[in-house]
């Protein structure tokens, strides 16, 4: 019979594993979650794996070209009253398909509801819809690339 360190240790293989598959999918570099507080962080370029009881220290994110690295988002867009963040780590789309025009553009006014854009998480297309009625007014996430979870999508005003 497996002892319950045996039975701890596969849970976190496998969520391990789960996590790696996450950023094979989303062709993003590194995830990190918590759950009862442990802080697991997975990363790519070497296949770094952590794992630490709470709270764990952020690891430094590995230095990259600046063509490698979309804009930043402006450091007031996370706290804007009218941001609409990312419930998921995934890849944005800007339209149902990409032939098709974009959901929104700069400009547009949008009613409470509508579909702002796509973020795509394990394979799942997840509509990302307009919290509140209003004009959007700076779209920060480029469409086909990688998202994080919170992370400021565009501005609603």
């Amino acid at each position: 019979m497996p002892s319950k360190n045996d039975m701890t240790m596969k849970t976190e293989l496998e969520w391990i594993r789960a996590l790696a598959d996450v950023l094979t999918e989303t062709g993003l570099t590194e995830i990190e979650i918590e759950k009862n507080s442990v802080k697991l962080r997975v990363a790519r370029g070497g296949m770094m794996v952590s794992a630490a009881a709470a709270p764990a220290a952020p690891a430094a994110a590995p230095a990259a070209t600046p063509a490698d690295v979309p804009a930043p988002a402006p450091a007031n867009a996370a706290n804007h009253p009218g941001a609409v963040k990312s419930p998921m780590v995934g890849t944005a789309y800007m339209s149902p398909s990409p032939s098709a025009d974009p959901f929104v553009a700069v400009g547009s006014t949008v009613k409470r509801g509508q579909t702002l854009m796509i973020v795509e998480a394990m394979k799942t297309m997840n509509e990302i819809k307009a919290p509140k009625d209003g004009t959007v007014k700076e779209i920060l996430a480029q469409d086909a690339e990688p998202v994080e979870y919170g992370e400021p999508l565009m501005i609603i005003e």
